[in-house]
């Protein structure tokens, strides 16, 4: 229970990483705030820790709003006290066209969501946080931030973008005690890679030396431990988790 009484938000929290993600907080004793603008899928992910004897309501925002971000950490706080741990998961991956071809609205969407998103997120956490006297941060990011990615223009600008914020929030809030990282996963098996036909999806594998695709419980179990005080002397940095992915 390395996170008990801790306040945790997820955004992106109705599926894949972000419910077990959530499902993972919960676990180690965080009360979880679930966040998505799935609401369906979001509640789905409260009963799955509540039937678990874990402690999670659900609050829908838009992370590419900034006021709605503001009012998940005001929530927040009124729920449950303080914010301890935030993970900033929502996130898009947009069309797959070339760079010159890359539809203009949906540029705008995904830099939105999964860049600005992140930005408004930490916006609004690290004040909080420095009032609860911490925190930990995760935002995710992607091996896609390190290296790119035929026809995801968006997708690879957004996650290079969130290490960049993810260090420079890092020194800035550090003597404040809150903590901030950024994780990098590889191509996990999520609902959204579950849809793609079965050739791609070997052609996806083939790209990872270990064989496989990696587990949404995974890399929760990776967030975990930088949101615990088991990574107390870990900031500003980014960690993949990726099968081997960037070794090659």
């Amino acid at each position: 229970m390395d996170l008990e009484k801790k306040t945790a938000i997820v955004t992106g929290a109705g599926s894949g990483i972000g419910r077990a993600t959530a499902v993972r907080l919960a676990k180690g004793g965080a009360r979880v705030v679930v966040s998505d603008v799935n609401e369906e899928g979001g509640k789905q992910t409260v009963e799955e820790i509540t039937e678990a004897g874990g402690e999670a309501f659900f609050f829908r925002a838009d992370t590419s709003k900034p006021e709605e971000n503001e009012a998940l950490v005001r929530e927040a706080e009124a729920r449950y006290g303080a914010l301890h741990v935030a993970v900033n998961n929502a996130g898009i991956a947009g069309p797959m066209e070339p760079l010159v071809d890359y539809p203009l609205e949906d540029w705008d969407r995904v830099i939105a969501i999964n860049l600005s998103g992140v930005y408004y997120g930490m916006r609004a956490q690290i004040p909080a946080m420095k009032r609860a006297g911490g925190g930990s941060i995760i935002n995710l990011s992607s091996i896609l931030g390190q290296v790119a990615f035929h026809g995801l223009t968006a997708y690879v600008a957004a996650k290079h973008g969130v290490v960049g914020l993810t260090r420079i929030a890092a020194l800035e809030y550090s003597a404040d005690g809150v903590r901030i990282n950024a994780i990098g996963p590889a191509f996990i098996r999520t609902p959204m890679v579950d849809a793609l036909p079965e050739d791609i999806k070997r052609g996806l594998i083939e790209k990872h030396p270990i064989g496989r695709l990696g587990e949404a419980k995974e890399v929760a179990e990776l967030i975990a431990f930088l949101a615990s005080d088991r990574a107390s002397f870990i900031t500003g940095t980014y960690y993949a988790i990726d099968g081997g992915y960037l070794a090659q």
